[in-house]
């Protein structure tokens, strides 16, 4: 029996709705935000001990004496994150090639935002948790920006920022991305293993010749990427780096009869599980806050306080200041049709730390048996919400000056 064709026009706006929603910038950070909630429900429910019992259980893979054993919390941050860095590392070698970052003279001063905003809240962090061992270790959490939720609450604003503000915002996030993966790289490894790092060598090696034979294949790359994944996971240097490393070897080249190169392709069909799975997983996974022992001694310890202050008062201090130095300097110059209003807008929404956030926290204290006593990421969540809110506002109160000096100069 056939649909009327009312029911197939409801049908058809239907699943143009759920096409457009998912299409939408923003929808990625309003799914991590549900799954942050989501996980925060459940903790403080009855199904804590399901919640608990899911992340803690063991999946192992053995192939003969070979074997790779962890609890699915650390499938999600060792492995799944790792498909976030491959994607991170498609954008960035597509960038530097034919984007933003491939024009010199137009990333110097979201290099310099990018820089500041790295340096200035690990300061901020070291200067209040100075003198404590164990909370120093935690000195990268506020350097990292959250693009998906940066760009998403730009994204809300639509027309009304210029699309100059935009550019630099992602340019800013991507360098601030390449300075997370270096930092992550050099700071947050634990004991290295020798054969493992030359199985990981061996494997970049074949990558290496795959690319420059003109190797198209893509599960050529996939394959290797598995191998070189598993190598450094057991080199003890952290295994998402693997992501990052593999994307930089994906060809960049443009097949007969196709408009998109490899790389863009594979970004693009890569976008929607990293968006609206991986991340929104990672969230479910790693924000299950239990309120039973909160307190507001627990938001005023210095490490979730110095999170908290570094990514709310550290990132702008750190972009707008040295965006000023670099303008004062003659280095660079602002945006096309932005002012200085919306550079603090944008470094108020660099202070979204979450999902790289987050990952470093899970590096620097969850996973490495912290005894810090307290909850850091109640820090990351703060801030994080303060950071988005107050940069929302200064953007949208710019916007509405902008309206309103422009219908004053119509009358």
């Amino acid at each position: 029996m056939s649909n009327s064709p009312v029911q197939e026009t409801i049908d058809d706006v239907f699943i143009h709705g759920i096409k457009r929603f998912f299409r939408f910038e923003a929808t990625g950070g309003v799914l991590l935000i549900l799954a942050t909630l989501l996980a925060m429900i459940v903790v403080n429910s009855p199904l804590q001990p399901y919640y608990d019992a899911l992340l803690g259980t063991t999946l192992e893979i053995r192939i003969g004496e070979f074997e790779l054993s962890k609890a699915i919390l650390l499938w999600i941050n060792d492995g799944l994150m790792a498909l976030f860095f491959f994607h991170v590392g498609l954008e960035l070698k597509r960038e530097m090639l034919s984007g933003e970052l491939s024009d010199p003279k137009a990333i110097i001063l979201p290099v310099c935002a990018a820089i500041g905003g790295m340096v200035v809240p690990a300061l901020v962090y070291s200067a209040i948790n100075w003198g404590d061992a164990e909370a120093m270790k935690g000195w990268a959490i506020p350097a990292a920006t959250d693009i998906a939720f940066a760009l998403g609450i730009l994204a809300l604003l639509g027309n009304r920022v210029p699309a100059s503000l935009k550019v630099f915002l992602m340019t800013l996030a991507i360098i601030d991305d390449l300075g997370a993966i270096i930092i992550i790289a050099v700071f947050y490894t634990s004991d290295l293993s020798p054969l493992s790092l030359w199985f990981a060598a061996a494997t970049l090696l074949l990558l290496y010749v795959l690319n420059r034979r003109g190797v198209t294949a893509i599960p050529a790359y996939v394959l290797l990427g598995i191998v070189l994944w598993v190598s450094v996971l057991k080199s003890g240097v952290h295994a998402t780096l693997a992501g990052v490393l593999v994307a930089m070897f994906i060809p960049y080249r443009t097949e007969p009869g196709q408009s998109n190169t490899q790389l863009e392709r594979l970004e693009h069909d890569l976008h929607p599980a990293v968006a609206f799975a991986i991340l929104p997983l990672f969230a479910f996974a790693n924000t299950g806050i239990s309120f039973d022992s909160v307190s507001f001694a627990s938001f005023i310890h210095p490490v979730p306080a110095g999170i908290a202050m570094a990514l709310f008062f550290g990132k702008q201090i750190g972009i707008v200041g040295s965006c000023w130095l670099a303008i004062q300097f003659g280095r660079a110059q602002l945006p096309e049709n932005c002012r200085w209003i919306h550079i603090v807008g944008v470094a108020g929404l660099c202070g979204i730390g979450y999902t790289m956030s987050l990952f470093i926290s899970s590096l620097a204290f969850q996973q490495g048996g912290s005894t810090i006593g307290v909850d850091d990421r109640l820090g990351i969540l703060t801030g994080s919400l303060l950071s988005g809110l107050v940069g929302y506002l200064i953007l949208r109160m710019a916007s509405n000056k902008e309206e309103n000096s422009d219908e004053q100069a119509e009358t």
